[in-house]
């Protein structure tokens, strides 16, 4: 069997469907990484995977650019000959499914990993967008064979609002997470001061603003804040040096030792609008951490609230500080809400169970 992923960003497959692929390739099947060239395109000949450029522009909007894409996504996958495409991210979803069927591959499926910041905001451009997707999106679905959902609500929103047929959604929750890798660990630290973490891109939609509001209303206690993410340059939403610098909260920017510090923490924070299935929140469930996020999209498939965590109302610093403070004064809780994240985490979201599930939707496809 010939199967391609398609993604516009090569970190994308990398990070999140890089199990799946090799998992297709050591059972013998012909896997392509489609997608424009970057910093990690490179690796994926190290594992049998055939990778293969085409240009894109991410951000554009303009009818030109978008038709060249098209156009270049065409080129790209009609010489392969392929059994199965599999598409991930909006544009390629959408423009994959198009090409699919121009070049007359059997079977074509998109995967929704999330609908993005055009589903937080209600401004008017943002409204206006949203109705452009839902149309194209509308027309791209009824193309396919199958698609799959990574979150329960945007499965649930596309069927409702008839944007997919019921009958080709599929729910997989999350891309997964490598439990061994991601395991509870000890590390030595210098202070038994308690620290609350929280990791993401340093967006106002991540909820950067509660989190250090929270740690405003929760400063006269022997607590540490930590905030890991970086600024996003040329991002509308992105915060500022100046503010992510406030003296509540101690910013460390990019790290790259993300293990050590989920790690070193006590309470792991994700006061987020809305996800796809957070990875960081994956990360801090696999490593045994009580978790405190909001009641949203995709954050809530993740923490079932006073199982292993907290769910708090979006955009309230309040709620998300009082609940933070229940963790900081219950450390039996904290060990109790950890020891079932860990659980959650291999029950639910092993990468290998999210592997077979890939390879299970191929299989009854084919």
């Amino acid at each position: 069997m010939k199967i391609a992923f398609l993604s516009h960003f090569d970190y994308n497959l990398y990070l999140f469907r890089l199990p799946v692929m090799k998992e297709l390739v050591k059972k013998g099947h012909k896997v392509y990484a489609i997608c424009p060239k970057g910093a990690v395109s490179h690796k994926f000949k190290e594992y049998g995977i055939v990778h293969i450029d085409y240009q894109i522009t991410r951000s554009s909007l303009n009818p030109l650019k978008e038709l060249k894409s098209i156009y270049n996504i065409y080129k790209a996958i009609k010489p392969l000959n392929l059994d199965i495409l599999q598409n991930f991210m909006a544009k390629p979803n959408i423009y994959g499914s198009i090409t699919g069927r121009l070049a007359k591959i059997p079977l074509v499926v998109n995967a929704v990993t999330g609908l993005g910041s055009f589903y937080i905001s209600s401004d008017v451009k943002s409204k206006i967008i949203r109705y452009i997707i839902e149309i194209f999106y509308r027309m791209a679905n009824s193309r396919v064979d199958c698609v799959i959902f990574q979150n329960g609500d945007d499965m649930k929103y596309f069927i409702q609002k008839g944007i997919v047929d019921k009958n080709k959604a599929v729910l997989i929750k999350s891309s997964g997470i490598d439990t061994e890798k991601f395991k509870p660990m000890k590390i030595e630290r210098v202070d038994e001061q308690i620290r609350v973490l929280m990791i993401a891109r340093a967006i106002w939609h991540k909820g950067i603003r509660e989190f250090y509001e929270a740690a405003k209303l929760l400063k006269d206690k022997d607590i540490k804040f930590i905030l890991v993410g970086d600024i996003d340059k040329g991002n509308p939403t992105s915060a500022d040096e100046s503010f992510l610098k406030g003296k509540n909260v101690e910013w460390l920017g990019h790290r790259d030792d993300i293990k050590e510090l989920i790690a070193s923490c006590d309470i792991f924070v994700l006061p987020s609008y809305r996800e796809g299935v957070p990875r960081t929140l994956l990360e801090a469930a696999s490593m045994g951490k009580p978790i405190v996020t909001t009641d949203t999209v995709g954050c809530r498939e993740v923490v079932k609230e006073g199982y292993n965590g907290f769910l708090v109302p979006v955009r309230d610093s309040r709620i998300l500080a009082e609940k933070i403070d229940i963790l900081i004064k219950d450390r039996d809780l904290r060990e109790r809400f950890g020891k079932n994240s860990r659980d959650l985490a291999i029950k639910q979201f092993d990468v290998k169970i999210v592997v077979k599930k890939y390879l299970k939707i191929y299989e009854k496809l084919m």
